[in-house]
C-alpha cells in the first residue's frame, strides 16, 4: 500500500471543498433574484429612500400614547371682534395610536407608518380635532427585469403637527409625494398622493422607469381652494461604476383648483445622480429646467366709462403666465444600524397652500432619528421654505419648521413621551402673514417589545 499517496489525498481533500463552495457561490450569484440585482445608491429622481435604510423586517407594532399638550398660535380661517386673525392659545389632551413595521416575503416588501390622534383644546374646543397620516410602501418583483413599486400617502388634519424625516419602514422618501406642509390655518385638510412606478432593469448597468402619481387636496373652508393633479414621468439610469448611477428624466404635471377657474401644468427636464460614498454614506439628487404654464380667472376694475355704460365697476379676465425656473433636488444621508441622519435641498413647482396657487418653492432642511440608545429613542428635523406664487395672488411667503421627540423607557412596555414643535409663517409682503406656532406634548406611550419606543 502507498501510505505516501494517501497522505497526499488526505492533505488535498479540504483544497478541492474549498474550490467546491467556491463555484458553488459564483453559480449562485449568477442566479441570485433581480430583487438585488441593482444594488446601488439611492435614485432620488426615483423617490427612493437611502438604500442602507433597507431592513429585511421591522415587527409591524403598535402603539398607544395620552399626553398633556399646550399649543399657541391657533387661527381659524376667520377673524376676531377687532378684525384681525386669531391668536388663540389653549392647553389640551390628546390621545394617539398607530402601527409601523415592515414586512419581507419572497419577492415582495410592505412596509406601513400609520397614526392617528385625536385632540381635545380645554379653552378652545372649537380647535379639536381627529388627525390621520398614513404611509404604505409596497415592492413587488415580478421577473429578474421587472419590479413594481407603489407609494402611498393620505391624511387629514386641522392643524400644522410636525414633520416626515425618513420613517425607518417606509420604503420612499416621503418628501418625493406631494403632502401639504405649509397650510397657514387650523383648518380641516384632507389629502391623498398615490403614485406606481415601474421598473425595467435591462441589464446590471442599464435600467428605465416610467411611472405617474395622482393627488388630491381638500379644504373645509371655502375660502381655501383645493387641487387635483395628475402626473407622468419617465427616466434612464446607467451604472456608471459600481458605486455610481446617473441618468435623466422628464416629468409633466396638470394642476385642476377648485374655487377658482384656475389650473397650472409643469414640464421638467433634470440629469440626474447618485453616489454610494462608502456602505453608510449616500448622495443623490438631480438638476434641470422647468416649464410651468398658468391659467387663472383674475377679477379687473372696468374703465370708468365702461363702468358708466354698463353700471358695474369690475370684470373678470383669463391671466395667462409662463415660467421657466430651474429644477433640483438633493439629499445626502449618513444611516446607522437603528437610524438615519440627513440633509436636503429642493427647488420646484408646488399647487400652493390653499391661499395662494401655483408656486415655486425652494426649501433646505434635515433631521435625525435615533432608536436604540438603551431605553432612549429620539429624532429631531427642521425645514425652510421659500416660495413665491404667481398664480391668483404674485407675491412671497415663506415657513420654517421644525421638531423634536425623546422617548424613554420606563418599564417594559410603557414609556415616557415628550415632545416640541414650532413653525413660523412670514412674507415680506404681505405683513399680516407673519405667525408663530408652537405645540409642546408630555405624557405615557405603550407599544409592546423589547426595545425603545419607535420614533414615528
Amino acid at each position: 500500500m502507498n501510505y505516501g499517496s494517501c497522505c497526499d489525498g488526505s492533505r488535498e481533500a479540504p483544497e478541492i471543498l474549498k474550490l467546491f463552495k467556491a463555484l458553488v457561490l459564483v453559480i449562485s450569484a449568477g442566479v441570485i433574484p433581480a430583487f438585488a440585482q441593482y444594488a446601488g445608491p439611492a435614485i432620488l429622481s426615483r423617490g427612493e429612500a437611502p438604500a442602507a435604510m433597507s431592513a429585511p423586517q421591522i415587527d409591524f407594532r403598535p402603539y398607544l400614547e395620552v399626553t398633556g399638550d399646550y399649543s399657541t398660535g391657533l387661527a381659524g380661517v376667520t377673524v376676531n371682534q377687532q378684525g384681525d386673525i386669531p391668536n388663540n392659545s389653549s392647553f389640551g389632551e390628546e390621545l394617539t395610536g398607530g402601527i409601523s413595521g415592515v414586512h419581507s416575503w419572497k419577492h415582495t416588501v410592505l412596509g406601513v407608518d400609520y397614526r392617528g390622534s385625536y385632540r381635545h383644546y380645554n379653552q378652545q374646543t372649537y380647535y379639536d380635532s381627529s388627525d390621520q397620516t398614513l404611509m404604505l410602501s409596497l415592492t413587488h418583483q415580478f421577473t429578474r427585469h421587472i419590479s413594481l413599486s407603489l407609494q402611498e400617502s393620505a391624511g387629514m388634519f386641522a392643524g400644522a403637527s410636525g414633520l416626515f424625516g425618513l420613517p425607518q419602514t417606509i420604503q420612499f422618501d416621503p418628501s418625493s409625494n406631494y403632502v401639504p406642509t405649509t397650510d397657514f390655518y387650523d383648518n380641516r385638510t384632507v389629502y391623498l398622493s398615490t403614485g406606481a412606478n415601474l421598473i425595467y432593469q435591462k441589464s446590471t448597468r442599464f435600467s428605465f422607469s416610467f411611472g405617474g402619481q395622482g393627488s388630491l387636496v381638500r379644504r373645509r373652508s371655502s375660502a381655501l381652494y383645493g387641487v387635483t393633479g395628475a402626473s407622468a414621468r419617465g427616466d434612464v439610469q446607467y451604472r456608471w461604476t459600481r458605486s455610481t448611477t446617473v441618468g435623466a428624466m422628464y416629468s409633466f404635471t396638470h394642476y385642476d383648483y377648485t374655487g377658482v377657474l384656475s389650473n397650472a401644468e409643469i414640464h421638467t427636464a433634470t440629469l440626474t445622480f447618485a453616489s454610494r460614498l462608502s456602505r453608510w454614506w449616500e448622495i443623490t439628487g438631480y438638476g434641470g429646467f422647468s416649464r410651468a404654464e398658468s391659467t387663472f380667472v383674475r377679477t379687473v376694475e372696468l374703465d370708468p366709462a365702461i363702468q358708466a355704460l354698463l353700471g358695474v365697476t369690475s370684470g373678470s379676465v383669463v391671466a395667462h403666465n409662463i415660467l421657466y425656473t430651474p429644477a433640483g433636488s438633493i439629499r445626502i444621508s449618513r444611516t446607522f444600524q437603528r437610524g438615519v441622519a440627513y440633509v436636503s435641498g429642493d427647488r420646484g413647482i408646488t399647487p400652493g397652500n390653499g391661499l395662494f396657487l401655483t408656486s415655486t418653492t425652494t426649501n433646505a432642511g434635515g433631521g435625525y432619528t435615533f432608536t436604540g440608545l438603551r431605553r432612549w429613542s429620539f429624532g429631531a428635523n427642521a425645514t425652510q421654505y421659500w416660495s413665491n406664487s404667481f398664480g391668483n395672488i404674485v407675491g412671497r411667503y415663506d415657513t420654517l419648521s421644525g421638531g423634536f421627540t425623546a422617548t424613554r423607557q420606563i418599564v417594559h412596555d410603557v414609556h415616557f413621551v415628550a415632545s416640541f414643535y414650532a413653525s413660523r409663517y412670514s412674507s415680506p409682503d404681505f405683513s399680516k402673514y407673519n405667525r408663530p406656532v408652537y405645540t409642546a406634548r408630555i405624557g405615557l406611550g405603550f407599544a409592546p417589545g423589547d426595545v425603545p419606543l419607535r420614533i414615528w
